[in-house]
């Protein structure tokens, strides 16, 4: 997992907005016309339709797409009973991650009651607002009795996620782990240690998916739950064994082919875990502290799966493998509840997908070229776009067949394109592009480490396991600025060339007078830019120092990029360098080309330009689909630059057929397809969604990418710099500290493919 300061997790809920959620309108608004159809008179009209037919609220309101996550804050992940304002943060984020994960709105909800007739009162009196419920965050038995009532009272979609999530998702593990040890389900013995919310759910589902209720031993932090024991309440009841003498975990986990662990750290001992089965199986599920590490547990004996709640692990048991996507299916299909059918379907469908061939971007994202089924892979990764399509579409049918939709799906391959098409990747890119980065960190060197933002996102990235940061620059203060700021600069060397051996800066210089001398420059000068952190840190990187260079943050574009282009050379065969921006959307990412360098490219340039893109944009794992921009369409008026981008597209054809590419077009059309489709039928990118532009100049590229930025409200990633043999990208002046991450994210990712 991420390491991270206190303060960075301040920082991240107060910086800018404070919070992490907002409320963006869905209609126009701009005109007087607007507000009225949007308020009063107009907003009248829908009203009586919703009075008349309830059922119109899905048709004229969000309803249909807005859940309620709804807390009283007594069981806080580990935090537990910290109250339901304390609780906010948490609901923020399950609202965070049911947008991202499958396009669901929410309004988190704060209970101020631990009273169970006061909080089933208050979700019955505002469920009317939802679409669906997800309680959250409640601590047993309370939390099974208010949703037992809630479901009972409710006509929409409830579900309390603490219990059923980590249910529905282990038991999909469950499965496979079992058919992987060559086991029958119906003749594993299993003990859960833990007997609350959670554990109660997940030995349901076992039982669900086949696991014999009587081969299941639960504990809690008393012992065993067996039928002795007089201080039971019903729940626990349902488990409790025959009354037996073995009452430690120790004792029960004898012979076991499964352990679950739901409960604390660290109470699972490698002891324990070479007295199971041969082929046994391990889930410890506590978190952050997991019962017994995977480390720990891999080493106790060769014959074994182990699963954790932890992203740093094989097999994470996360949850939102599932809630987002049942929830999407249930509302979708309007289903009155989420029923035992809809729950077991989503642990089918992720059981079944962990068998299916590993996309490239998952592996791309986790550094590998051969994620498949396996001990190390029982669970699909949360990355995993399929996971929307499959899972919610299997709750979808299972809520259709099981009778409880009010709304049938008439053509379910439709609707499971509707639902790979109804993300766009947004965000999905960087956190791919990351999880690849740590997988193989790079050296990336800073020239500007005297800078707070850059000494942030120093220490960002190489907690977060990103990079390996190189800082340039005075010792002293940089030294000074960490402390001010309470940031550890342990593993961070400190260069600064003005200090640093002499003999080595004059090589460098030496190196670069080589390289220049019959372009003006002399051995003295050549040695003098040597003090400049540009010079001195491209430097470098062209002699195997650091993998990457990061500047720019605080001087003009043109000083960093002059010293690269002087130090480093040109990939074979590029014969110019170029400027890319990644436009991060909610319709996914696009690519902007060229927005930094080339300010009046010639046709063969631009063509060059296209081509050095689309191998970038290749590097994502995203294919390349180029729009050649005008101010024309296909020779629809005659000019310097359409000429120019038509001459361009047809070097591109003749030179390479297997591009997606055509222009002269404008960018409206090239953007819209089906304006595209109307208008140009025998175009070439009809029905391709273009997701990479080139602009005819530096000026149009320049305005249209900052013009996204600032207008469009897309996030700009870059300058990304093309052609140029090793990675070496600058900054826009005044970046942010996220923005500053992500170019070392795409430096080190760029480092990696190069090597």
């Amino acid at each position: 997992m991420a390491k991270f300061r206190k303060e960075d997790a301040l920082d991240y809920h107060s910086q800018g907005r404070p919070g992490k959620i907002e409320v963006v309108p869905t209609k126009p608004y701009s005109s007087q016309r607007d507000l009225t159809l949007a308020y009063s008179p107009g907003v009248a009209e829908p009203c009586l339709e919703i009075e008349k037919n309830p059922e119109d609220a899905y048709k004229y309101t969000a309803k249909g797409n807005l859940v309620a996550v709804i807390s009283n804050g007594t069981a806080v992940l580990g935090l537990g009973n910290i109250g339901a304002l304390a609780s906010k943060p948490v609901m923020e984020g399950k609202g965070l991650l049911f947008k991202i994960f499958a396009d669901i709105d929410v309004f988190d909800i704060e209970v101020n009651t631990e009273n169970i007739d006061e909080f089933v009162n208050t979700v019955k009196n505002i469920a009317p607002t939802f679409g669906g419920i997800n309680l959250e965050d409640i601590k047993a038995p309370e939390c099974f009795e208010i949703e037992r009532r809630l479901k009972e009272a409710l006509d929409i979609p409830l579900m309390h996620d603490d219990q059923h999530g980590t249910a529905i998702i282990s038991a999909a593990g469950l499965l496979n782990a079992v058919e992987l040890s060559k086991k029958k389900i119906s003749e594993v013995k299993l003990v859960i240690n833990g007997a609350g919310a959670s554990a109660s759910s997940c030995a349901k589902m076992y039982i669900a998916v086949g696991v014999k209720k009587e081969n299941i031993v639960m504990l809690d932090s008393k012992g065993v739950i067996h039928k002795g024991r007089t201080d039971l309440d019903q729940y626990k009841s349902f488990f409790a064994c025959e009354k037996t003498d073995k009452t430690s975990l120790v004792e029960v986990i004898k012979g076991a082919d499964v352990f679950v662990g739901l409960s604390k750290g660290n109470i699972l001992t490698q002891d324990m875990v070479k007295s199971m089965a041969k082929n046994c199986v391990v889930f410890a599920l506590a978190n952050p502290t997991p019962e017994i590490s995977y480390e720990e547990a891999i080493a106790a004996r060769k014959d074994i799966i182990v699963a954790t709640g932890r992203s740093d692990n094989p097999n994470q048991v996360n949850n939102v493998l599932g809630f987002p996507f049942i929830f999407r299916g249930a509302m979708d299909v309007r289903a009155t509840t989420i029923n035992e059918e809809m729950k077991l379907a989503a642990t089918l469908a992720i059981a079944a997908l962990a068998k299916e061939p590993v996309p490239d971007y998952v592996n791309l994202a986790y550094g590998s070229k051969s994620l498949s089924f396996g001990n190390e892979y029982i669970i699909p990764k949360p990355i995993d776009n399929r996971l929307i399509a499959e899972v919610s579409s299997a709750v979808a049918k299972a809520a259709v067949e099981s009778g409880v939709a009010k709304k049938t799906i008439q053509n379910w391959d439709a609707y499971k394109s509707e639902l790979e098409n109804r993300l766009g990747k947004d965000n999905k890119l960087m956190r791919s592009l990351a999880n690849k980065a740590r997988n193989n960190p790079k050296r990336v060197v800073f020239t500007e480490a005297d800078n707070y933002k850059i000494l942030k996102a120093a220490c960002v990235v190489r907690d977060e396991g990103i990079a390996k940061p190189i800082l340039l620059g005075n010792k002293e203060r940089i030294q000074k600025l960490a402390e001010e700021n309470f940031m550890d600069l342990a593993d961070m060397p400190i260069v600064d060339p003005l200090t640093e051996d002499e003999n080595e800066r004059n090589n460098f210089g030496d190196s670069l007078w080589l390289k220049r001398q019959r372009r003006g420059l002399n051995q003295y000068d050549a040695r003098k830019l040597m003090r400049d952190r540009n010079y001195y840190g491209a430097m470098m990187v062209s002699n195997g120092l650091a993998d990457a260079m990061i500047s720019g943050l605080t001087r003009k574009y043109g000083q960093p990029i002059k010293a690269a282009l002087e130090v480093i050379d040109t990939l074979p065969g590029v014969s110019r360098v170029a400027g890319l921006y990644i436009m991060v959307t909610k319709k996914g990412p696009y690519f902007f080309a060229d927005t930094t360098m080339n300010v009046d490219p010639t046709a063969e340039q631009l063509a060059d330009i296209a081509i050095l893109t689309a191998n970038t944009v290749k590097q994502y794992n995203i294919t390349p689909r180029i729009a050649m921009l005008s101010y024309t369409n296909f020779g629809s008026a005659q000019g310097e630059i359409p000429e120019k981008v038509a001459k361009a597209v047809n070097i591109l054809h003749n030179n390479y057929p297997g591009l997606i590419v055509d222009g002269d077009i404008q960018a409206n059309f090239a953007a819209n397809n089906e304006l595209l489709k109307e208008q140009f039928p025998f175009s070439t990118l009809v029905d391709k969604n273009v997701n990479t532009f080139i602009f005819p100049n530096l000026a149009s590229g320049n305005i249209a990418y900052k013009l996204m930025q600032e207008l469009g409200g897309a996030e700009a990633i870059g300058p990304v710099l093309m052609g140029l043999n090793h990675p070496v990208h600058v900054l826009q002046l005044g970046s942010s500290v996220r923005e500053i991450v992500n170019m070392i994210t795409i430096a080190v990712v760029d480092a990696q493919n190069r090597k």
